[in-house]
């Protein structure tokens, strides 16, 4: 009987080095600035331990059903994202026989507070029994909560109606983001878990807590430009840089890694979410120990990407 251990692809230092050296020669052309406190190098070897240990659901190592393009694509995100998987900022994805990068609430957190003026964000869960009032600027169109009552007999995660966040901007300004839980409900469908893992059954209310989280920062970042990503430069170079980082990521390949060994690909194949109808400002409503109804207009929201994907 053979004692010979199994070899992963031989893309671990190396698929590193190049990721770094991809993000160190767009820099040098100033094509792209990463966060004065962010290290890519860090990230990328955090990264790289986290993979090592991850497995498909055919329990096989995803180093070695994942292709080395993707993995690659999947870490070079990361950094120009600046997200740190140390942080649970960001998680990596197996889809057939590609390596994907999903952004946590906490990595959306980071960058709605580094490319736009948002101060902070608090989440709170709404649970039946609770007096819950909010209402909506006509000229804004954002919201704000009037009143919001609780009492200790009402935290029940079996009976939540819903969750919201509030964020504070850097001029005073205040927007909210609410959700009933029947599109909370929703959003966790679109994931690869259906919202069946163990934290969104022990932890309904954290996990919408993050949920609705997710979807205030996604716009914040989405309208969010460029500046923050790119440097000064001279003669045309933060044109050239621009070009460089939209091609690649028309192409899908971000580094030419030679494979040596054929690829294997997983066993299981998780479908990527469908995108639902964006969503469209409702009237103000009270909510006084019954669900409220869902506005056809707040059904889901597409995901949104960072610019400059």
């Amino acid at each position: 009987m053979s004692t010979e251990p199994t070899t992963l692809k031989k893309f671990e230092p190396p698929m590193v080095e190049k990721v770094l050296t991809k993000v160190n020669s767009l820099k040098e052309i100033g094509g792209i600035a990463l966060p004065p406190d962010y290290s890519a190098e860090n990230a990328l070897r955090s990264a790289w331990l986290i993979l090592q240990d991850m497995k498909d659901k055919a329990n096989l190592p995803v180093l070695k059903t994942s292709t080395p393009d993707s993995v690659a694509n999947a870490l070079f995100n990361m950094v120009v994202q600046g997200l740190n998987p140390a942080k649970r900022q960001c998680s990596f994805i197996v889809y057939g026989d590609k390596l994907t990068l999903q952004r946590e609430y906490a990595g959306s957190i980071a960058l709605a507070r580094r490319y736009s003026a948002m101060k902070n964000i608090y989440a709170g869960v709404i649970y039946k029994g609770d007096v819950f009032e909010y209402a909506i600027d006509t000229t804004t169109g954002m919201k704000k909560i009037t009143a919001h009552a609780q009492r200790m007999e009402n935290l029940d995660d079996s009976k939540i109606m819903g969750a919201y966040a509030v964020v504070t901007f850097d001029d005073g300004s205040v927007n909210t983001e609410i959700m009933t839980m029947a599109q909370v409900q929703k959003s966790w469908d679109q994931g690869p878990t259906k919202g069946q893992s163990p934290a969104h059954k022990n932890f309904p209310g954290e996990m919408a807590k993050k949920t609705v989280i997710n979807r205030a920062c996604k716009l914040l970042i989405a309208a969010s430009d460029d500046s923050v990503l790119m440097e000064p430069g001279e003669d045309g170079r933060i044109g050239r840089a621009k070009a460089e980082i939209e091609a690649v990521a028309n192409q899908g390949a971000i580094i030419d890694i030679p494979d040596d060994e054929p690829i294997q690909t997983a066993v299981d194949v998780v479908d990527p979410p469908a995108a639902t109808p964006p969503s469209t400002p409702e009237k103000k409503r009270e909510w006084q120990g019954e669900p409220l109804p869902i506005a056809p207009g707040l059904k889901g929201q597409p995901s949104l990407k960072v610019p400059g994907f």
